[in-house]
């Protein structure tokens, strides 16, 4: 296949060759560099790019143009090449019309002129863009493949390591794809209750395997290397990221233990708009993909697809231990765990999840509803975003609220665009009572609570976005926590109400502390936290801060 094309506008002819010779001394070898001089050409250009079936990457446009500006051509461009990254360069005058060009075309990033040198002001900012798009767009061809059930809950679980993993695969469907499927299904003689089947290069056939056996056959980090760390994190999500980062690029050996794949529920957002220093916003998956980098890069090692079960105190050492065989030993622990959603309490759901019913919904998974009708229930930020990001594949999207709003429970920047989408509806004082289907989700039953009408309505999908629940069970009974679950720290310990376990210390525990000296616990698992991506980011920074403190007294 041809090179994906980047394409740079600028009137000017000097600029226009600067930019041309920057662009191909940077990326010439990935991606074939188009120079064109005006709007109208640009778009000319990406007409016949359309029609060849050639990918455009990155648009990169002068405002000041005359006939038509930059960002009119950018607006327009989203029809000829709609998955294109746009950069825009401007003059420091053009800054507002560029912020507000954020909002209203989706514009990606802009950046004053001049750009020079272009290793420290145009390459950084392009490497993530062009990053960012090469992420959604993975080759077409691997060399892993899936094979499976649309509807097979163990197969949406395997596709779903595989994607949070950053794991490019094959995904051939028994009834889509039957031809290529039975042929493989009977070359490793797999019958229907063995699949999923996953085609591993240089492997033995996995029949119906679990999240650690694909790990285990990929070749990823399922075991530790060290016998004692200084600080042992466990949980991948932001809270436990920001601690990795912060811990290793400090010089203490440092362990992260992630059940499932990094990001937690945030990994699974499609976009992130409120995030410090990112005006477009950035996915869940670019956010882990960029600290997991961050992390690895100053040494932290990342055990995955290892489930916790217990902590044990022996002496100084602290040791986490893991389902199967093993434990993991340290100085000091980090629960980053945070929460889980909450399952739904109606009739066929436990039948039919991962046949139809999710929690939670990875931003990939929109594709896959493609003109249908999607229900989804909760009306937090997560959902919203959700409601968003799916709303784009969907024939239609419902909100099932049981609330009469959304301004309590939702940030307003998405409320204004859940309203203003025409395909998304919010259904208020409402309930899913039962889900219904053979094999999979064909039919839910909606209660209106307030004009009690019940509603049957017929969908395939349903994603459940609804409250939080901590699952810090493994820690035993040192620990304290409160009816719910979340753990209590630092000066909460105190109260008449978390005090049974008692401190065992002359001093006060650290402000995120638990009950047992040199655990920590950092984000939503943390009672009385934010429940926020930068407060998270915040506590898994500062409980490094606090593990330091810790480590100079033992």
């Amino acid at each position: 296949m041809s090179k994906p094309a980047i394409l740079t506008v600028d009137d000017d002819p000097r600029v226009s060759a600067a930019i041309s010779r920057d662009l191909r001394n940077r990326y010439g070898s990935e991606y074939r560099v188009v120079p064109v001089t005006s709007g109208e050409e640009a778009l000319g250009v990406l007409t016949t790019l359309a029609l060849r079936g050639q990918q455009v990457a990155m648009i990169a446009s002068d405002q000041r143009m005359p006939e038509m500006t930059g960002i009119q051509m950018l607006e327009r461009a989203r029809t000829q090449a709609p998955e294109a990254k746009q950069l825009l360069l401007t003059a420091y005058a053009d800054t507002e019309v560029a912020i507000k060009a954020i909002n209203e075309i989706g514009l990606d990033y802009y950046l004053l002129k001049p750009w020079d040198p272009p290793e420290e002001r145009l390459y950084p900012v392009i490497d993530d863009l062009l990053e960012e798009w090469r992420g959604a767009h993975p080759e077409e061809t691997s060399d892993l493949r899936v094979i499976g059930h649309r509807w097979s809950e163990r197969s949406h679980e395997i596709k779903t390591f595989l994607v949070r993993n950053h794991v490019p695969y094959r995904w051939l469907d028994v009834e889509r794809d039957k031809d290529e499927a039975d042929r493989l299904t009977g070359l490793a003689q797999a019958d229907p209750a063995q699949l999923p089947l996953v085609l591993v290069p240089d492997g033995e056939p996995l029949l119906s395997p679990s999240a650690l056996d694909v790990a285990d056959a990929l070749g990823l980090h399922t075991k530790a290397e060290q016998p004692l760390y200084d600080v042992c994190i466990v949980g991948a999500g932001p809270a436990g990221l920001a601690a990795a980062v912060y811990a290793a690029s400090e010089g203490l050996s440092t362990v992260i233990v992630e059940h499932q794949a990094p990001g937690g529920q945030a990994g699974q957002s499609a976009s992130i708009e409120n995030y410090l220093g990112f005006p477009k916003g950035l996915s869940g998956a670019d956010l882990t993909h960029r600290a997991v980098t961050q992390a690895s890069r100053f040494g932290a090692e990342m055990v995955l697809a290892r489930d916790v079960v217990g902590l044990q105190t022996r002496g100084p050492v602290r040791a986490v231990v893991l389902d199967g065989a093993g434990d993991l030993e340290s100085k000091a622990v980090i629960v980053a765990t945070g929460v889980s959603y909450r399952r739904l309490d109606a009739d066929g759901v436990e039948e039919l999840t991962g046949r139809g019913v999710y929690y939670g919904a990875d931003a990939r998974d929109a594709s896959q509803c493609e003109g249908d009708d999607v229900y989804i229930v909760g009306a937090a930020n997560s959902a919203g975003q959700a409601a968003l990001n799916l709303a784009k594949h969907a024939k239609r999207v419902v909100m099932v609220v049981r609330g009469d709003s959304l301004e309590r429970t939702m940030s307003r920047y998405l409320i204004e665009r859940i309203m203003q989408a025409p395909n998304i509806d919010v259904r208020f004082h409402s309930e899913v009572v039962a889900c219904r289907g053979d094999g999979h989700l064909e039919e839910l039953t909606v209660v209106n609570r307030c004009a009690e009408v019940e509603d049957r309505v017929r969908t395939s999908w349903l994603f459940a976005f609804i409250g939080a629940s901590p699952r810090t069970e493994w820690l035993g009974s040192e620990v304290v926590r409160d009816e719910r679950g979340y753990v209590v720290t630092g000066g909460d310990l105190q109260h008449p109400a978390h005090t049974g376990a008692g401190w065992p210390l002359s001093r006060s525990p650290y402000v995120l502390e638990t009950s047992v000296p040199g655990v920590f616990a950092a984000g939503d698992v943390r009672l009385d936290s934010m429940k926020r991506v930068a407060s998270a980011v915040g506590e898994g920074a500062m409980s490094v801060y606090l593990v330091h403190r810790y480590l100079a007294t033992i």
